[in-house]
């Protein structure tokens, strides 16, 4: 490779200049460059030392997802919980999810697998954390105008079908985004983003919902 292709790549080359002596660096990222997906900050450090920094940061919202399909939206919910610093992530029903979307984001987002509804419903239960769920049905209220908890689980289903029965019947309630155009949902990942977006806007930017 010409020294002119590297400048196409993501990141940063070799360390250039003296040897940094921080603990947090990784030797071979140092040496060999560090492309990965990652911002500025955290350029060069090693992996175990970038999750707990974002451990001491973590926002207390969950997201819960349904896993009942393979759903390939999975991966891309993952990587937006990882950007809005999520506590965890939980994946109920089938372990093994499609991390392609996730874009390598799972190695720093803490995720947790519950076999069923019950064991989620469970553990927020031992944990006082009401269960939010996002599905445009009935008895949804508009997620504008709803004043999501500061710590809650915000719960998706799959693409397609929603929430199941099982998971609705699991929520302290259920909200819904405006939508004004002919289609009857939009993609779950998209809903996932703006139901992550509206509890930053609500708690770390203090846009109270309108009455």
């Amino acid at each position: 490779m010409d020294d002119d292709d590297t400048l196409d790549l993501p990141g940063v080359g070799p360390w250039v200049g003296p040897w940094p002596d921080d603990p947090r660096l990784d030797p071979d990222l140092l040496r060999e460059g560090d492309r990965r997906n990652v911002v500025d900050q955290y350029r060069y450090w090693k992996l175990e030392e970038i999750v707990a920094d974002l451990d001491g940061r973590r926002h207390p919202f969950h997201i819960a997802i349904e896993n009942l399909e393979h759903d390939f939206n999975i991966g891309s919910i993952v990587r937006t919980a990882n950007a809005f610093l999520a506590q965890e992530v939980h994946i109920v029903g089938r372990r093994r999810w499609n991390r392609r979307g996730a874009m390598v984001t799972d190695r720093y987002q803490h995720i947790r697998h519950h076999e069923s509804v019950t064991d989620l419903a469970n553990w927020c239960v031992e944990n006082q954390l009401p269960i939010i769920g996002l599905d445009n049905i009935p008895a949804s209220v508009s997620i504008e105008r709803f004043d999501l908890p500061e710590a809650c689980v915000l719960f998706f289903g799959t693409e397609g079908q929603g929430l199941s029965e099982e998971a609705q019947r699991a929520c302290t309630a259920t909200v819904s985004i405006a939508q004004y155009g002919s289609t009857r949902s939009i993609n779950v990942g998209a809903a996932a983003a703006i139901a992550m977006h509206a509890w930053i806007r609500r708690h770390r930017f203090g846009q109270v919902p309108p009455a």
